[in-house]
């Protein structure tokens, strides 16, 4: 392990205090002892003996648009001087017009009619779109989700999310998903090209189709068992893994063909993470139920929904009181969605985002060649992944990564005379993945300083 200081007097005392009257329930210590952060401002965030970290996770791909984003922060400041709190069941003008743009956005761009409904974050809209697939459907309960999907804790997403570990300790999940394998390709089997072990991957998922001794499928009546199937266009805690770019069309085809609806989940990656509003536009593709959170108010105050098509969500089929939070739709959340909205569509946003996360990607594979434990890199706009692995490139190395991530904490890199810390997120099937979601606002040194930093720490972890 590594040698991590307390930074403070003032520290020591927090943390015994922690101890005492913290549940760990919803804390996870990647060091120890952890860091108690005082301050933030871009892509940085100080400690409380006032040492920089450069942050390149952004609070799990929360804070899009940069810690205490002037803008997005007046924008709360105003809304909590006219209109700060409204009970959920009333109107208030921005959450009909943030309704209006994502809903237009939707149409624009794949056709379809839909509406939005709103609740406080991501895990509780993952909940409203069971609500409303179990609706749609006549009360199917069974879904389809992938192998590393991530989709939240609560009890019903904790059902659709692969890991066992976030299920293990609260009973039988009799409503358990049924989990596909994803095109992991740099872990898949060799001899293929990307493409075709997207479509090779799609085929064994249609094979369950092909009679009713497969299991899902009844050909006399031409009815699944499953309802919908939940997928994430880029694993997020699975390790930013990208799929080829033909996988999700054809993938659809065999939805489209059986009835399945498709939920994409979007609270990672949606918001410009991968260059568009929504990562699932690169995949040629139309959603029936859209699922967003996080970066809609850049970590602000909670707000996450769901988008659905007309006929699964109109109020004929979905009538009031089909489900309800007492702060979904809270003004403060919508009034900072509406200028996130409103702030993105002044500029290429989208270009922005992918001229900086070609240029960062283009420094990891310089790093790649550099270093032998970096098996792959990979990247969609500025969601990023850097894969470490043994020797061999190859062979999945969680202890390398951990130490780098500790070493990242201690604060003490040096680069051009001073001391800086760097904050790294782990993710993947193995937790040898470094996913890199940096602020999008970040700009070319700070990514020439990630890339630094990087190097110093892959220097340490090469000498250990």
């Amino acid at each position: 392990m590594s040698d991590i200081r307390i930074a403070t007097a003032e520290d020591q005392i927090l943390l015994e205090k922690e101890a005492k009257y913290c549940s760990y329930g919803d804390t996870v210590h990647y060091i120890e002892p952890p860091r108690i952060f005082s301050r933030c401002e871009g892509s940085y965030v100080w400690d409380t003996s006032d040492q920089a970290y450069l942050d390149l996770q952004m609070w799990y791909s929360a804070v899009n648009f940069g810690y205490a984003n002037p803008r997005l922060n007046n924008a709360l400041k105003q809304q909590i001087d006219t209109l700060p709190q409204i009970a959920s069941q009333y109107l208030h003008k921005g959450k009909i017009e943030l309704s209006e743009m994502i809903a237009v956005d939707a149409k624009k761009k794949f056709g379809l009619d839909g509406r939005v409904h709103f609740n406080v974050g991501g895990s509780q809209s993952i909940e409203d779109s069971l609500k409303v697939v179990r609706n749609a459907t006549n009360g199917k309960s069974l879904m389809f989700a992938f192998e590393g999907g991530y989709h939240g804790r609560t009890l019903g997403a904790s059902s659709i999310t692969s890991s066992y570990r976030y299920r293990r300790r609260y009973g039988h999940f009799g409503e358990r998903a049924n989990f596909i394998p994803f095109p992991y390709h740099f872990r898949g089997p060799k001899g293929m090209t990307k493409e075709e072990y997207g479509s090779h991957c799609v085929q064994q998922f249609a094979r369950l189709f092909e009679t009713e001794y497969n299991g899902v499928w009844d050909p006399k009546v031409g009815q699944s068992e499953y309802a919908a199937f939940y997928v994430e266009p880029i694993q997020g805690t699975g390790g930013y893994v990208i799929p080829p770019m033909n996988f999700y069309s054809e993938l659809k085809h065999v939805l489209d063909q059986h009835g399945i609806l498709m939920v994409v989940d979007e609270i990672q990656m949606g918001f410009y993470r991968t260059g568009k509003l929504w990562s699932i536009e690169h995949f040629d593709v139309k959603p029936d139920v859209i699922v967003f959170g996080k970066a809609l108010t850049n970590g602000l105050n909670p707000l996450g929904g769901i988008w659905a098509r007309e006929e699964l969500i109109n109020p004929k089929v979905f009538p009031p009181g089909s489900t309800h939070s007492t702060f979904a739709s809270n003004p403060l959340g919508t009034a900072v969605g509406l200028e996130m909205f409103k702030m993105t569509s002044e500029v290429d946003y989208g270009a922005m985002v992918m001229n900086k996360g070609k240029y960062f990607l283009e420094g990891l594979k310089d790093l790649q060649k550099r270093y032998p434990i970096i098996g792959d890199v990979d990247g969609l706009g500025l969601a990023l992944r850097c894969e470490i692995c043994g020797p061999d490139g190859f062979t999945p190395d969680k202890a390398t990564l951990d130490f780098m991530v500790e070493e990242g904490m201690k604060g003490d890199i040096e680069i051009d005379g001073k001391r800086l810390g760097l904050i790294l997120d782990v993710g993947g099937y193995y937790k040898n993945v470094i996913t890199l979601a940096p602020s999008l606002e970040i700009s070319y040194p700070e990514i020439d300083l990630g890339i630094a930093l990087l190097d110093r720490l892959l220097h340490r972890a090469m000498k250990r």
